[in-house]
């Protein structure tokens, strides 16, 4: 994609994290101008700096956010950052609109929400891309990405969470699992993924290995797994040894201070592959 001849600008609807910043600083540099809305309680402030327009909005004030993007000019647009389930309990503000989007939802699985999202914005003209646009230098590479190797045992809970999460997010559970031998002493929920790998040092203490991975058949528009220095930070405060992530599909936020923190820590990181 390139940037259009108009002008017209990328549209960001930004959740949490760094995620969002990256994505906007990335794409400015391949020439493209975005705006952005941004959800209150969620949303990191500092995205203003990065972007041309910004549109603080709660979550569920649906027909605002389309005003805002027709306003404008968009007409493609990425869905970036996650939305903790917390904050939906306590921020929600649907409108109309977004009521009648909630109401043919049978069920409030993370990507049945956002498909439904999508399907209501390209209706009206706006395209969703897929989320790794504009992310693809950041995305992990297949095989050890740190010179220190899982031994063979973590090797063995990296399979076994690795499978477990094929299972789990065929039920839309989550993309995080805390492994130790061979016993999943942690899932990610609502909570996160850094809450769970501290819930998992808790139970299981010294050597955990952390799993994370998308979901089997990954609608590649919505909530990519990613992992940033506050990963490896919490993998250290609950002593996890290994961290495993998905070749290609995982995206690594402040590439140098994760590796860096990691080989002080004397964590192994993996890219691991797989099968579509």
């Amino acid at each position: 994609m390139k940037p259009s001849d108009d002008g017209s600008p990328i549209g960001l609807i930004a959740g949490d994290g760094r995620f969002p910043i990256i994505f906007a600083e990335n794409v400015r540099q391949l020439g493209f101008t975005v705006s952005a809305i941004a959800l209150l309680g969620s949303t990191l402030p500092e995205l203003e700096s990065y972007v041309k327009h910004i549109h603080w909005l709660k979550i569920g004030q649906f027909s605002k956010a389309l005003a805002a993007l027709k306003q404008d000019g968009v007409r493609q647009a990425v869905m970036l950052g996650g939305i903790k389930k917390t904050n939906v309990f306590t921020t929600l503000r649907p409108e109309l609109r977004a009521l009648a989007i909630f109401s043919r939802l049978k069920h409030w699985k993370d990507d049945a929400i956002l498909r439904e999202v999508a399907r209501e914005l390209e209706g009206e003209g706006i395209e969703i891309c897929e989320s790794t646009f504009g992310l693809e230098s950041i995305l992990a590479e297949e095989g050890y990405l740190t010179k220190k190797k899982p031994n063979k045992k973590e090797e063995d809970d990296i399979q076994f969470g690795w499978e477990t999460l094929e299972t789990l997010g065929r039920l839309d559970i989550g993309q995080c699992v805390v492994v130790k031998n061979r016993v999943i002493v942690a899932v990610e929920a609502v909570e996160g993924t850094d809450e769970a790998i501290t819930r998992g040092g808790n139970l299981g203490g010294q050597g955990g290995v952390v799993v994370k991975r998308s979901k089997p058949h990954q609608d590649l528009r919505f909530d990519l797994p990613a992992i940033g220095p506050k990963t490896i930070q919490t993998m250290v405060a609950a002593q996890a040894s290994v961290l495993a992530i998905e070749a290609g599909r995982t995206v690594i936020l402040d590439r140098e201070d994760v590796f860096s923190q990691a080989k002080e820590a004397g964590i192994a990181i993996i890219g691991k592959a797989s099968a579509v």
